[in-house]
């Protein structure tokens, strides 16, 4: 039976699966690799030992999977807006990875929304003003750090986002390539042409020599060389995240909606082929993937904090001992009893876009628990999820019948049912939640012949589960006006100008 290896690479860990075309995981991998975090607001990753890891999970797979299995192919998703640099000749990283999550280009965006380039921004690239994005952190990194714009400007160095990163380094420095939908993310991609900006380029800094070509999503990246799998594969398919779960989800018609519940909860909003949707609710334009994997757009809300929430219950404060007992935590205690958890580690996103604002849990008393807290925490989840998902239905025009839910959190039933109560809709999971990882494999392997479109490969995966509302004590629970209040009050907190950690 064919396969694909799909090549998970996310903010904490890196997935490797090897992906039948009858829809089955056949090979499966996993590792985290460190996080770094050298100031407030800063947040780093090793870009050799994302590859170090990435390189072995996927060997894993390969021999987790059976003899009958023919993998003809590798699928990437990534981790989006980090940026690498590297030596084009060593394939030597010259600066650890800035990961999508930092905040030390605050001041950087501030000076250019003062400067007027907002609106000129958002017309451009259908993005904000923050530093969740690439582009300005590629700006830091030629001012803070003048040997590497000296060696970028004479070309020595590349620069991509990890996609382009693992394909330099899959074909040993043969391809360095990125898809629309990473480029779509960087601040440096024209949404309507389809191309690299020079006028970003100018208005950023960044010299277009640096980027990476810009090839379908469902393409040719090159071919992963005989070193690193023992055996030469074709790269077929690339695409950020959640538009890899947006595809893997079989959204590719107006108004499909899904939510991945990751490190962050990330809404996109399928909505065609021809024309970017403009936000007027606080929300991003961004590319998807059509059902043939070509450039299509989306509306984005992006919540920066999800299940790093429930990580922090488990490193940070000691409160469990695993994520899984969080759903039977929660449905110890009739309601969070006035608790309220904002969870703006690394400030807050659509359709706030407040980069000052940190983490607030409001409502605490004498009686307060720890089921109370990880309550909250869950509850959060799904109140920011509620306020993207009403922000898109308000730009989209459509009321939406039902959201597509995928991610590690996902599988957490006490939060499907909560999430069904707030939105008063069906929440589906499908019957695989590595939706991020099918969405790769299902791009790579309509590419190479594993499934003969995209419909077929969607019938592979199975039946869904669906969280209808009706629960009523669920429902009587629901208390978004506190949650709204508790918002309010991280806003207020931000705005006052405590808490600065951005760098000019």
């Amino acid at each position: 039976m064919k396969a694909i290896l799909a090549l998970d690479q996310g903010t904490t860990g890196s997935t490797a699966l090897v992906v039948g075309a009858d829809g089955r995981v056949h090979g499966r991998a996993y590792s985290e690799f460190a996080q770094h975090f050298p100031r407030p607001g800063w947040v780093e990753h090793d870009a050799e030992e994302i590859w170090n890891v990435t390189r072995e999970v996927g060997r894993g797979a390969l021999e987790a999977a059976p003899g009958d299995v023919d993998v003809v192919g590798i699928g990437i998703t990534n981790q989006r807006e980090t940026v690498v640099v590297w030596d084009r000749e060593t394939l030597e990283p010259v600066h650890p990875a800035i990961v999508w999550q930092d905040r030390r280009t605050t001041g950087i965006c501030e000076s250019l929304k003062k400067a007027g380039h907002e609106e000129d921004v958002r017309r451009r690239t259908g993005l904000v003003l923050d530093p969740y994005f690439s582009g300005t952190k590629l700006t830091w990194l030629m001012r803070e750090h003048p040997d590497i714009r000296i060696r970028a400007e004479e070309g020595e160095l590349a620069v991509g986002t990890i996609d382009a990163w693992l394909v330099a380094r899959l074909t040993d420095g043969a391809v360095h390539a990125t898809d629309p939908t990473n480029a779509s993310r960087t601040l440096l991609w024209d949404l309507r042409e389809r191309a690299w900006s020079p006028e970003m380029s100018e208005l950023l800094q960044v010299p277009l020599d640096l980027l990476p070509e810009v090839r379908s999503s469902a393409g040719e990246f090159g071919t992963a060389t005989a070193s690193v799998f023992g055996r030469e594969l074709p790269i077929a398919g690339v695409a950020g995240d959640q538009q890899a779960a947006l595809f893997g989800q079989g959204c590719w018609r107006p108004g499909l909606t899904k939510n991945t519940y990751g490190t962050g909860a990330f809404l996109l909003m399928y909505t065609g082929e021809h024309e970017p949707r403009v936000s007027e609710h606080g929300l991003l334009s961004t590319v998807a993937c059509a059902a043939d994997g070509s450039a299509a757009y989306a509306l984005e809300g992006s919540v920066f904090v999800a299940g790093a929430a429930i990580q922090w219950l488990r490193d940070g404060l000691g409160l469990i001992e695993s994520s899984s007992e969080t759903g039977e935590i929660a449905a110890s205690v009739a309601s969070t009893d006035g608790v309220s958890f904002v969870p703006a580690f690394v400030g807050l996103g659509a359709p706030h876009w407040e980069p000052e604002a940190r983490g607030m849990v409001t409502g605490l008393t004498r009686g307060t628990t720890r089921a109370h807290l990880v309550r909250a925490a869950l509850e959060s989840m799904a109140y920011r999820s509620a306020e993207v998902l009403e922000a898109m239905q308000a730009d989209a025009g459509v009321d939406l019948a039902e959201l597509r839910v995928d991610g590690g959190a996902s599988a957490n039933d006490w939060l499907m049912r909560f999430q069904a109560e707030v939105l008063e809709r069906p929440v589906r999971r499908p019957a695989m939640v590595e939706t991020t990882a099918l969405g790769a494999a299902g791009l790579a392997g309509i590419r190479l012949g594993v499934w003969s479109s995209a419909d077929e490969f969607l019938a592979a995966a199975g039946d869904p589960d669906v969280f209808h509302p009706g629960d009523a004590r669920l429902r009587a629970s629901v208390d978004r006006a506190a949650w709204t209040r508790a918002v309010d009050a991280a806003r207020a907190w931000a705005a006052a100008g405590s808490g600065t950690d951005g760098d000019s």
